[in-house]
């Protein structure tokens, strides 16, 4: 599977070193197979008068079944209660690689809502249904990237 990452600079070995921590699915190194969305992702680097750079890898999918995964289907109350763990630093699961819908712009709003306790998970649930598909897979260990992750290329956007 070919994945990419948006960043300001090319990524030939990915590590967790330069990962920020509370953020969607805790600290990790954020792929997406969406080509779209990685260009996507280089934009607020671009504001910042910085090159928006996308970096492509080939992912070893037997990673599925040896390393201990997540996946979210759709936005739903697992998901939504995931994302609260892992961006108020409260993330205790052990995966090495999780994968889901993007907590982008708009879901943050909702999130926010319903951090500050001005809807409820059902309000929040139907909020996060509506919004643009998009996909991101995380991997949450060195281990994983240096075994299943292969930087193919980069090109600036």
């Amino acid at each position: 599977m070919i994945l990419y990452h948006g960043s300001y600079m090319e990524i030939q070995v990915p590590d967790l070193q330069h990962s920020r921590p509370n953020v969607d699915f805790g600290r990790g190194f954020y792929t997406t197979p969406i080509y779209e969305q990685a260009v996507k992702w280089c934009g607020k680097f671009k504001r910042r008068d910085a090159e928006g750079i996308v970096s492509c890898y080939e992912f070893d999918e037997k990673a599925y079944n040896e390393c201990k995964t997540k996946v979210f289907q759709s936005y739903s109350e697992e998901w939504l209660d995931f994302i609260l763990n892992c961006r108020s630093g409260k993330d205790i699961s052990d995966y090495d690689i999780v994968m889901g819908g993007v907590a982008n712009d708009k879901v943050f709003n909702t999130v926010e809502l319903y951090f500050d306790g001005l809807i409820d998970r059902i309000e929040a649930i139907n909020r996060l249904r509506y919004e643009k598909p998009n996909f991101q897979i995380c991997f949450r260990t060195e281990a994983v990237l240096e075994k299943y992750v292969h930087f193919k290329r980069s090109e600036r956007v």
